[in-house]
């Protein structure tokens, strides 16, 4: 048996979460059995997309649902040895054993930090290569409005429309991060909706119009982007993050769609599994060659999870949020 912490959500949030509504938990995990693997958790993930599953979908008094990436401890499996690394969705949890469903071997470029594989070379990054390449149909050379752009995925998304020659506006929470934008992310103009009104601001910004807006917020953001679309633009809806802890802001330029011809299409991550070779063939490039820079927000220790969840909605992470249990 080895000892081992979970991290459960005990009560669910009205509005944001709060540290209260969850709590650490001690067990023992038992010895791989036939056919499994013991794993112990490196890194673990946190996502917008957790906060929704708060109300219903993550089971009370069970671990977190999440992402991460661990090393194999002991194996009874012959897919996987004691020391591969594997990614994984079996939540928060320092260790854990698995059938080895659900679990994919990694192998990281060893130029590159292990880190990656959590977002640029990740979920977030797949999520951004697809649905700026394939959902939203991008052409070299259109304009460009991506919203939470110092975001781990936004930020993968405004960089890919830069190396495609578009011309790119985002949008970001905080003028450190709107100048991240600029002097190292390369976009053209860049908005702090906190200082300025996001409508005023993005018509400023994109003198143009918008033939692609890549939405991960909702909202306001949306009626300003939907104000400025191009004729037949399209917007591909990863996420609305302005929503998620119950807040509602009315959108009235819903009506552009008809005249503007415009296409809106939501998708996940999981829609892209063919495109994922050519995905980590030009990632590994873009990251290697220094096309893509990227930011983390590291918390160290496993108890800092459910900080980590809260702090995505306080703005309190630059790029992408982990929590590192260990090297």
């Amino acid at each position: 048996m080895t000892a081992s912490r979970q991290i459960h959500l005990v009560k669910r949030p009205s509005g944001k979460p709060v540290l209260e509504d969850f709590a650490i938990v001690d067990v023992r995990v038992a010895d791989a059995g036939p056919g499994e693997v013991q794993i112990r958790n490196l890194l673990m993930s946190v996502d917008p997309y957790m906060r929704p599953q708060l109300d219903a979908n993550q089971p009370l008094n069970a671990p977190l649902l999440g992402g991460g990436i661990g090393r194999i401890t002991q194996s009874n499996n012959p897919k996987f040895a004691v020391g591969d690394l594997v990614r994984h969705s079996m939540g928060q949890q320092e260790v854990f054993l698995s059938d080895g469903r659900g679990l994919t071997l990694l192998n990281p470029d060893p130029d590159l930090p292990l880190s990656v594989y959590m977002h640029a070379l990740g979920g977030t990054g797949i999520t951004a290569y697809g649905g700026l390449l394939e959902i939203a149909a991008l052409k070299d050379g259109e304009q460009v409005f991506v919203s939470t752009a110092a975001g781990a995925v936004g930020s993968v998304v405004a960089q890919i429309a830069k190396i495609k020659g578009c011309y790119v506006v985002g949008s970001t929470g905080s003028e450190a991060k709107r100048r991240w934008l600029i002097d190292h992310a390369g976009l053209d103009a860049a908005i702090d909706y906190h200082a300025d009104p996001i409508g005023k601001a993005l018509k400023a910004a994109a003198p143009k119009g918008i033939d692609v807006y890549f939405e991960n917020v909702g909202g306001a953001h949306l009626d300003a982007a939907l104000a400025c679309m191009n004729l037949r633009g399209r917007i591909a809806v990863c996420g609305m993050i302005s929503t998620y802890n119950g807040d509602r802001e009315g959108v009235r330029n819903l009506s552009n769609m008809i005249y503007s011809r415009i296409r809106m299409e939501g998708f996940v991550a999981s829609d892209f599994p063919h495109l994922n070779a050519q995905f980590i063939s030009d990632m590994t490039g873009w990251l290697k060659a220094g096309k893509i820079k990227y930011q983390e927000t590291i918390l160290e220790g496993f108890e800092r999870g459910p900080e980590g969840l809260i702090g995505l909605f306080e703005g309190r992470n630059s790029g992408k949020m982990l929590i590192r249990l260990a090297d």
